[in-house]
């Protein structure tokens, strides 16, 4: 797969995935209001376009250490949490801070994320390979 296929697979699994994931559990988890969800995920979009990829990247190499580990799923589904949340919870910190929310929003936030991502991460693993499966016509794949 080329690496500008790949960027541009990471980068929109990334942004569409964390957008609508992320409103939902900063509304109905986390208190946010409306507004403040939404100017926290639009923040999120210059943050996710700058980190898509390394992230994918850093992903990819967690996911070769799951070789090593018994059963295939298994290993690969504590990867992605591994990944997920290692990668992505210190940025959502941030992010959420600069909305103006409270210190115990925040906290409340990253907790709900945290729950949100152990539950998540395998999904948006399978997302993120999906996306670099249908951003690479068939006759790339073959090259």
């Amino acid at each position: 797969m080329s690496i500008k296929r790949e960027t541009l697979a990471d980068t929109f699994a990334m942004v569409s995935f964390a957008f609508i994931i992320g409103m939902m559990v900063e509304v109905f988890v986390a208190g946010l209001s409306f507004d403040q969800s939404l100017q926290s995920r639009l923040l999120s979009i210059p943050v996710n376009l700058f980190t898509a990829r390394p992230y994918g990247l850093y992903r990819d190499w967690l996911m070769t250490l799951a070789r090593y580990m018994p059963g295939r799923f298994l290993g690969g589904t504590l990867m992605d949490i591994a990944a997920f949340i290692s990668f992505q919870l210190p940025l959502y910190a941030v992010l959420i801070a600069s909305t103006g929310a409270s210190k115990e929003q925040v906290i409340t936030a990253c907790i709900g994320q945290v729950g949100s991502m152990v539950v998540m991460a395998r999904p948006f693993g399978l997302y993120i390979q999906a996306c670099r499966n249908w951003f690479v016509p068939a006759t790339m794949s073959a090259a």
